[in-house]
Order: structure tokens, then sequence, then C-alpha cells
């Protein structure tokens, strides 16, 4: 007679693995995948959530903000954090004034504010609420091109031309404030602009000629 009792002796339907028995590759697959599948389904659920929570959180703060381009008053709602460089680029779509170094030591991105010339990459927009803002577009008055500009031809003053927004507008804002007595003083006063291709020579010169003609 058999020793095995009727409940060991039964036979487990065909693809069912036996309980008591150790697991197999097959119950260990399945288990791990649908584990796999709550997690993720919680983590992503989750992640989602939290991002959008913290997206709200971190919405910074904006502005509006009017003040004149160009001679044109304008009027637009800014990030707070907006400098006026990139207010005039993508705001504006006034790319003359170019983003060089973005930390105030080129002088690729001068323009002038109420007539003075800043460095604007350092600048807030938001601090320039009234303000009358002019760029290198702004100068040319119809086909007639500003005096610096025409000087800049004459000298042949420029390469690259990168960094030529920035020293018209600093040489123009130099030449208002009186600094061009000499060629040394003129130097002294454009050396926060920067030029790669090495025209300072003649840049010096174009300043000077435009202050001549004054």
């Amino acid at each position: 007679m058999s020793s095995e009792t009727p409940e060991s002796s039964a036979s487990l339907p065909t693809g069912v693995d036996d309980p008591t028995s150790a697991p197999t590759r097959r119950t260990f697959l399945a288990t791990t995948a649908v584990s796999g599948a709550l997690v993720t389904g919680g983590v992503v659920g989750s992640t989602l959530f939290v991002d959008a929570d913290v997206a709200t959180a971190v919405t910074p703060p904006g502005s509006q903000l009017t003040l004149t381009v160009n001679g044109i008053r304008r009027t637009v709602r800014v990030d707070n954090r907006t400098s006026l460089l990139d207010l005039l680029r993508q705001h504006f779509e006034l790319t003359g004034s170019k983003k060089g170094c973005n930390a105030g030591a080129c002088g690729a991105c001068t323009v002038l504010v109420d007539g003075r010339r800043i460095n604007s990459c350092l600048t807030l927009a938001v601090r320039l609420e009234g303000a009358t803002v002019t760029t290198i577009e702004g100068l040319a008055d119809g086909d007639s091109l500003h005096p610096l500009q025409q000087a800049f031809i004459d000298q042949d003053a420029f390469q690259c031309g990168y960094c030529t927004p920035g020293q018209i507008m600093s040489g123009v804002g130099c030449i208002e404030e009186g600094h061009t007595s000499s060629q040394e003083e003129i130097r002294e006063w454009m050396s926060g602009n920067l030029c790669r291709c090495g025209c300072y020579v003649k840049i010096v010169r174009a300043v000077e000629q435009t202050a001549a003609g004054k």
C-alpha cells in the first residue's frame, strides 16, 4: 500500500506550480513583473504629482514694465529676473546688442539708458520703468547712418563685427560725455569694450573722427 495521502497524490492542473514547493523561474518572473509594474506606476504617478506642485510653487514673479525703446513706447510683462539684454533680444527682437560674456566684462551688450551707456546684461529690466533706451538699431536716421557708424566704415574699424554694436554705442556715450580730448582719453573711457580682432587703433580713430565733427 502506498504511504502517500490523497492530498499529496492529487495532481495539479497543467501549468500550475505546487504552492508548497520552492519558487520556480516562472513564478519568480511573474511576481517580479507584477511588482515592478505596481512600483513603477506608483513612482510615475507620484513624480508627476510632485512635479506639478513644484512647478506651481516656483513660478517666478513677474511685473508689467513700460519703457521707450528707440523712440517707441512699449509695455510688456516680464519675469522679474529678466535682464535688459534678454528683454531687448527675446521680447523685442532687437538682436543688434550682443550677448558676449553675460557678466559685464566685454561690453558687447552696451546700450544707452537715458543717454548713459550701460551693460544691458547686468541690468534688470524691471528697474527701468519709464526709462528711454537706445540700441544700435535706433542710431540711424532712416537711411542716414549715425556719424559714428559712418566713421567705423571710413576707418575700417571692425573685422568679425560681433563687438561692433557695443563699441559704437559705447563710443556714442564717450563722445556725449566729453571724454575725447585725446586718443589716450578715448582709450581709457572705451576700455570696457573688448575687441577680439584687435581693431582698437581704428576704433579710437573712428571715435576721434566723430568727435572732431561735432
